[in-house]
């Protein structure tokens, strides 16, 4: 791991991406990300159909809110699993919420989006976004065969465009991208990351 530096740029600002508010929080980190993140975005964006547009649904997540997305979710499997020892109740745990100290949304350099028309209206990708391989029967893996015809093109659409600017999918979840964090660097055969957990906002 070695921090660049790079600030966090708000996507709000940039004209060419589009925005969804299903998970903004009054300090509108769910829009931000690491410049060249946004760059690669808008290079994304143009790699796409005509009147086709990313749908960007979040961005940074500040440690602290991963933290508790983590705990609440332990808190749960310890409620229905009161058998499990902690080890055990962490690792089912971080099978669909990341672990704090490794979560890439905490570096700015993980995104997830999905596809929309130029009216905003989301494409069918599936699943929705954010939805888990239980209540999904694993439809939320990128390359489950278990979708519609149009939903499989929409992922390849999506696909091309985010892996033609430089990011990496995380294959359990179809909308989750990176660039310049840990799985990016464990993906792409990179040296180290680029980004590391920052509190900038």
């Amino acid at each position: 791991m070695r921090e660049c530096g790079e600030p966090l740029l708000d996507l709000r600002t940039v004209e060419a991406l589009q925005l969804d508010l299903r998970l903004a929080d009054p300090a509108g980190a769910f829009a931000h990300v690491r410049v060249s993140v946004a760059d690669r975005l808008v290079a994304a964006q143009t790699r796409l159909p005509r009147g086709l547009r990313l749908l960007i649904v979040e961005g940074y997540r500040p440690p602290a809110l991963q933290w508790r997305y983590f705990a609440d979710a332990l808190a749960r499997h310890r409620a229905a699993h009161p058998e499990w020892d902690e080890g055990r109740a962490r690792i089912e745990t971080s099978r669909y919420v990341a672990p704090p100290e490794v979560a890439p949304h905490t570096t700015g350099g993980a995104v997830d989006l999905t596809l929309c028309t130029a009216d905003g209206v989301e494409l069918p990708m599936g699943t929705s976004v954010n939805a888990t391989p239980p209540e999904s029967d694993e439809a939320c893996y990128t390359t489950s065969a278990d979708i519609s015809p149009e939903a499989r093109e929409n992922r390849r659409l999506l696909s091309a465009a985010m892996t033609s600017a430089g990011f990496v999918n995380y294959p359990t979840e179809w909308w989750h991208w990176s660039y310049g964090d840990r799985y990016w660097a464990f993906s792409a055969g990179a040296h180290h990351a680029t980004y590391a957990t920052t509190d900038a906002l």
